[in-house]
């Protein structure tokens, strides 16, 4: 009698939970919100005009209390950054950051940010420093604008046919 009660109570909780919404994501097809406090990859930011926000003050590798983060400063010519410096090597190690947001508190200009990133995984030894290629946001790309003239002749109503 003592195992015929657990056994009972073990087949009601299957039951009460078999018709419930399953509460499972499929991963590869589905991706699962992050809470907006998640702090994932890092992201070095661009400003309104495409170019860098990093001013190699390195104030985020100070703060890494893991001491992560690898920058190089050098002079800037204009083309890079509007700044008087640029980093030219900024580089965080993967297997060393803890991702604790240290980096973008310290940095005065926001040029660091933390993303939301958390597919992490890699395949080699190589791949676990992110370099700053890896971890600067796409420049904007501008559309080419139309020709005078043209505009009338692309134009569609919508309908599939033409004005």
């Amino acid at each position: 009698m003592a195992v015929i009660g657990p056994l009972l109570v073990g087949f009601a909780t299957t039951l009460k939970h078999l018709f419930r919404k399953p509460i499972t994501v499929n991963y590869p097809e589905q991706k699962f919100p992050m809470f907006p406090k998640y702090r994932g990859k890092q992201v070095l930011m661009r400003d309104e005009n495409g170019l860098e926000k990093c001013v190699a003050c390195g104030l985020c590798s100070v703060a890494c209390p893991a001491d992560a983060i690898y920058l190089e400063a050098a002079e800037n010519d204009g083309t890079v950054m509007a700044g008087p410096r640029y980093a030219s090597v900024y580089q965080i190690h993967k297997t060393r950051c803890i991702f604790c947001g240290y980096c973008e508190e310290a940095c005065p200009v926001g040029a660091i940010f933390m993303g939301k990133d958390y597919e992490l995984a890699v395949y080699s030894k190589a791949d676990f420093v992110w370099d700053k290629k890896d971890l600067l946001v796409p420049a904007a790309v501008s559309s080419p604008q139309p020709r005078a003239g043209t505009e009338a002749q692309t134009r569609d109503s919508g309908f599939g046919i033409r004005d």
